[in-house]
C-alpha cells in the first residue's frame, strides 16, 4: 500500500486558538475553510494525521474526556464536509515535565512515522508557530506555516532566521491545500498498517 501524508497542527491551524487554552467541544470552532481544505486534500489522495501540543492536560486544564469531545466534533463536522483525518497524535504533557513529545521536540513525528510505517522526510507538515516547524523538520518533513493562530503575526513579514530553511508561508490551510494538491506527483511513499501509539486518537 501507498500513501500520501500531511501532518497539521490543530491549534491556530484547523481551529481558532486561544490564549486561554481550548478546553472543551464548545470552544472547539474550526478556522473558516479549513475543514474543506482537509477534505479537499482527502479527495486529491492525501492521509491526514495530526500532530498537537495539548498541555491543558498536564495543567490541569480539562481532562482526556473533553479532549475526545473536542475531537469527536471535529471528526463530526469533518466528515459533514466531506473529509477525514486519520488520527491524532498529541503530547498530554506540561512543559515542565520534560517529555520527547511536546513540540518542538520531534516525538509526535516519530510516533506518525511508526504508525504509517513510513520515512518522514519530505512530508509537509502545516503548522502556525515555529516549534511546530522545528518539530517536524527534525524529521525530515517539509515546513509550511500558515498566517492564522499565532501565524498571523508574521503576516507581510519577512521570516525570522530561525524557522527552518525552505519554510513556505500561506495565508490559510485552504491556500496550502490548493498549492500542494496542484504540485504533480508529490510524496508518494510506502505505508504499513499498524495500530496506533498511546497518545493518539482515531
Amino acid at each position: 500500500m501507498f500513501t500520501k501524508l500531511v501532518i497539521l497542527d490543530r491549534d491556530g491551524t484547523i481551529n481558532q486558538d486561544s490564549d486561554d487554552y481550548v478546553k472543551s467541544a464548545d470552544e472547539w470552532i474550526p478556522l473558516p475553510g479549513a475543514l474543506e481544505a482537509i477534505a479537499r486534500l482527502n479527495h486529491a489522495g492525501w492521509h491526514v494525521a495530526v500532530a498537537s501540543n495539548q498541555s491543558g492536560l498536564g495543567r490541569g486544564l480539562f481532562d482526556v474526556a473533553a479532549l475526545n469531545a473536542m475531537h469527536s466534533k471535529m471528526h463530526k463536522l469533518l466528515g459533514a464536509a466531506g473529509g477525514r483525518i486519520d488520527a491524532v497524535f498529541y503530547c498530554p504533557h506540561s512543559p515542565e515535565e520534560s517529555c520527547t513529545c511536546r513540540k518542538p521536540a520531534s516525538g509526535l513525528f516519530e510516533q506518525i512515522g511508526e504508525r504509517y510505517g513510513m520515512d518522514l522526510h519530505g512530508v509537509p507538515t502545516v503548522g502556525d508557530t515555529l516549534r511546530d516547524l522545528r518539530a517536524g523538520a527534525a524529521v525530515g518533513c517539509s515546513p509550511h506555516l500558515v498566517l492564522t493562530g499565532k501565524g498571523e503575526k508574521f503576516k507581510d513579514k519577512a521570516l525570522p532566521d530561525e524557522f527552518p530553511a525552505g519554510t513556505r508561508v500561506h495565508a490559510d490551510l485552504s491556500a496550502f491545500a490548493d498549492w500542494l494538491i496542484a504540485q504533480p506527483g508529490m510524496h508518494l511513499k510506502p505505508a504499513a498498517k499498524s495500530t496506533p501509539k498511546p497518545g493518539a486518537s482515531a
